[in-house]
């Protein structure tokens, strides 16, 4: 029997309607775009607010920071890839007990190695857990800065190599390295922002001052099976390359994972095999065109490994840094067809690396111009961006 079809045009409506990117199906609350997404990127802190400015209205920044900071309906945490996410907080168990986890155990070993290479210690693993307890002992008396802690915690104080008159060797601090550690073992949380909005220069706490509670890690096979279950109603169907390169996990765990949840086959466009959850065959409704402006590192953008379905190989160079880090996109019904930027007075321009409609450009000026008002001046700028993609950056177009 055939498999049932998932069309690309299909596969594009969906982002549409379920990343709400098209201004018919924006949300209104910051927890609601983050769970439409299953997690926000958080690598670059204006990413998190950028995407809710592209998926809401009537949000702004301190919506966010409320959100983030306040409410904590919504929270930083490190998962999948040792990337740092914003998370709805009832999906924290299910990532500490599987992605964070798995990452953990990776960052221990490396941590354990570099102090141990580095002479800090002889024996690396011991130094780590001596050091995790007198930052935990000292966040025990309230929030600190990552600075106030290195002031404040002598195990955090020390840097490593810069012994040389190498130019790339550099001393390396050893407090990100223990308070990394921390955060994805769910001991430690980002609270506050210490600097500007676009900046991650947050205050750390312990997770019963950040929660108010203790919440037991779920298990590997549960932890993973919530997170392929919550991305499959995001972005699929998709591949199992496309889940396992999201989860950062191995393929039996992402085979184990589709199979917990129930998943299905189904066929795709480009003759691969696509998983959805069992509901999820029919189309979505008919979608008018849309035009939106995702930012560096967009959920979007990074949702899958493949991305042909609506985005042309040629213009990877031009949007994705060897590493494969997105910037910023435009999108005009479905498919990236360039980037924008900002000009010195923080004014979105467009750089379009296709040909485009007069009804698509005009819509793309007009969310050019809805961004350039919610800005308002801030210039945000990105750590991530290739010489093609500076190249694309360097001529908008007119």
């Amino acid at each position: 029997m055939a498999l049932p079809r998932i069309s690309d045009a299909e596969r594009r409506r969906r982002i549409a309607v379920r990343h709400a990117v098209a201004p018919a199906h924006r949300l209104d609350t910051v927890e609601a775009v983050t769970r439409a997404m299953t997690v926000l990127h958080a690598t670059e802190a204006a990413t998190v607010h950028l995407a809710v400015a592209a998926r809401a209205e009537g949000l702004h920044v301190d919506d966010v920071d409320h959100a983030l900071y306040d409410e904590r309906s919504v929270v930083k945490q490190l998962a999948m890839r040792r990337t740092l996410f914003v998370l709805p907080r009832d999906l924290l168990p299910a990532a500490w007990g599987s992605a964070s986890a798995r990452v953990a155990t990776a960052e221990r070993k490396r941590v354990a190695r570099m102090v141990e290479q580095a002479g800090l210690a002889a024996d690396g693993a011991a130094w780590l857990d001596a050091a995790r307890a007198a930052t935990l002992a000292r966040l025990a008396d309230g929030p600190a800065t990552t600075a106030e802690l290195r002031a404040q915690v002598p195990e955090l104080a020390g840097s490593v190599g810069g012994d040389s008159d190498k130019p790339y060797d550099r001393p390396v601090p050893v407090a990100p390295w223990v308070l990394t550690h921390l955060g994805l073992t769910g001991a430690v949380f980002r609270g506050p922002n210490a600097g500007h909005w676009r900046v991650n220069k947050p205050t750390w706490a312990t997770a019963e001052e950040w929660l108010g509670t203790t919440e037991t890690p779920w298990d590997e096979a549960a932890g993973y099976a919530e997170l392929v279950r919550r991305w499959l109603a995001t972005f699929g169907p998709g591949t199992a390359a496309d889940v396992q390169w999201w989860l950062g996990s191995t393929k039996t765990a992402v085979t184990r994972a589709l199979a917990d949840v129930g998943a299905v086959e189904v066929a795709l466009d480009d003759a691969t095999t696509g998983w959805v959850l069992p509901d999820d065959i029919d189309d979505t409704p008919p979608v008018e065109p849309w035009a939106a402006l995702l930012p560096t590192l967009d959920p979007t953008v990074m949702g899958w490994k493949s991305r042909d379905f609506y985005l042309d190989p040629v213009h990877v160079p031009r949007l994705f840094d060897t590493n494969g880090n997105a910037g910023t996109t435009a999108w005009w019904d479905g498919r990236v067809v360039g980037c924008w930027v900002q000009d010195d007075s923080g004014a979105v321009r467009l750089s379009l690396l296709e040909d485009v409609d007069p009804a698509g450009r005009a819509a793309l000026e007009q969310e050019a111009d809805r961004l350039t008002r919610w800005l308002d001046g801030t210039v945000v700028g990105t750590v991530y961006s290739s010489p093609q993609m500076k190249q694309a950056r360097l001529a908008p177009s007119a």
